[in-house]
């Protein structure tokens, strides 16, 4: 018996007899509320993140007739959902000529900003997407699955990146992210 464990492991496949449409209903069950949080990180506006969420899950449903598993269910999902929710923000930009900001624009507007002190948890949270809303959308992509829990090789599976590239964006972008919370002061976290 072994005593290593691989999360993949653990995750339920699909089984052969589940339709597309059974999938993608155990699949809206157990990865519900990541996806809102996921469309949550992406848009800000509560009408287009409905609207946005709406669509991550019709394409997921869509896409499940294509699922041949050759990733793991999760790597799909995120997979899916990350392209749909990328997808919006650029239809966005181009609507609004939306400026992202690049790591090194935040880094430095964070050494300049007063960020206003607040023990307020939900504050905190909402200054925190917002500053993820900003990021450029693989960053984003990223953080958010840093924030779920998803490993670097999975990541590196989900955008194409080398696990080892995915790390050094990932500390790069903690690290930035720490700071704008840390200029703010002591009671800022």
């Amino acid at each position: 018996m072994s005593t290593n464990f691989d999360v993949r492991q653990s995750e339920p496949g699909p089984a052969a007899k589940d339709s597309p449409d059974e999938l993608y209903q155990r699949v809206a069950a157990e990865y519900g509320a990541a996806l809102e949080r996921l469309a949550y990180a992406y848009e800000g506006d509560s009408d287009r993140r409905r609207d946005l969420l709406q669509e991550i899950h019709f394409q997921l449903w869509q896409s499940f007739e294509k699922f041949a598993s050759r990733c793991s269910l999760r790597t799909w999902i995120y997979r899916v959902a990350h392209n749909v929710a990328t997808s919006h923000v650029v239809r966005q930009r181009r609507r609004k000529a939306l400026e992202f900001v690049t790591l090194e624009e935040i880094e430095s507007k964070a050494s300049r900003e007063d960020l206003e002190i607040s023990t307020d948890r939900q504050r905190v949270l909402t200054r925190l997407l917002a500053l993820i809303q900003k990021l450029e959308p693989i960053d984003r992509q990223l953080i958010l699955g840093y924030l779920e829990g998803i490993d670097a090789e999975s990541m590196g599976e989900i955008t194409g990146l080398s696990p080892a590239n995915v790390w050094t964006k990932l500390h790069r972008i903690k690290n930035i992210l720490n700071g704008e919370f840390h200029a703010g002061g002591p009671n800022a976290r």
